[in-house]
């Protein structure tokens, strides 16, 4: 990890398409900026990871998992 000190209103160019800029620092945040290409998805990493990990979930389960859950839902349901 390469880490780097910037003031408030200083930036980094990533790629050289990419500016991150420092926008305003608190005792307790840093608000950043970013100015990218449309085709760059900017995402916080928290999202991102909400969301592989909602995507691993939805993901169909293995061969015969699907008869045994059924199996078991039939055994603790009454009969109709």
């Amino acid at each position: 990890m390469l880490v780097i000190r910037r003031r408030e209103g200083e930036a980094l160019l990533l790629g050289g398409l990419i500016e991150l800029c420092v926008l305003e620092i608190t005792p307790s945040r840093v608000t950043l900026g970013v100015v990218a290409p449309r085709q760059v998805a900017v995402v916080r990493k928290e999202v991102a990871l909400t969301f592989e990990a909602n995507r691993a979930a939805s993901q169909l389960p293995e061969q015969g998992v699907l008869g045994e859950w059924a199996a078991r839902l039939r055994e603790r349901s009454p009969e109709t």
